[in-house]
């Protein structure tokens, strides 16, 4: 009975040793490289994987100041350019309330051609506080309207907000 005790105890010792070397062997031994046909695969699927990538930024302008606006669209620019090189897609909304509503007016943006520029980009929105256009037409007694590439939005901080709450990434110049 003893030997056969001690014959069992030898022969689990000898089966864990050699699972041991064994996975041992496993974990030390080279991954080959990726064959050409899976490497074209992987690149195919990193490819698709950044076409899905859409960026959401919301750029604010609330200063009446041709050189932050002018700041503002080369950031824009910049960012669409960055990501359509890398594949990758954009949306930015450029929102405009207070002093910077005059990005967006018709009669006082010095800004003008460059908004129609951008405004026909894909992704790109335009938008003008209705409450700042209120506060605006009081105090200059006369109707203000927005550039036509320009839609409203009820309250510019708002949208900033809701925006940000959604994933958006906030950027102001």
């Amino acid at each position: 009975m003893m030997v056969r005790s001690k014959i069992r105890i030898a022969a689990v010792a000898l089966a864990a040793a050699v699972l041991a070397t064994t996975t041992a062997a496993a974990q030390t031994r080279p991954t080959p490289p990726p064959s050409p046909s899976t490497k074209g695969s992987q690149q195919a699927a990193q490819q698709k994987s950044r076409q899905d990538i859409v960026h959401r930024v919301v750029v604010q302008i609330t200063q009446n100041d041709a050189t932050t606006m002018n700041a503002a669209l080369n950031n824009i620019d910049n960012m669409i350019k960055y990501f359509a090189d890398k594949g990758e897609k954009v949306e930015v909304e450029l929102v405009a309330y207070a002093a910077g509503l005059h990005m967006l007016r018709e009669d006082t943006s010095p800004v003008r051609a460059r908004l129609s520029a951008l405004a026909g980009r894909k992704g790109v929105t335009l938008s003008g506080c209705e409450n700042t256009m209120a506060n605006h037409s009081k105090q200059e007694e006369k109707p203000i309207t927005l550039v036509p590439e320009a839609r409203t939005v009820a309250s510019g901080i708002v949208r900033v907000v809701e925006l940000q709450e959604q994933g958006w990434i906030y950027v102001r110049p």
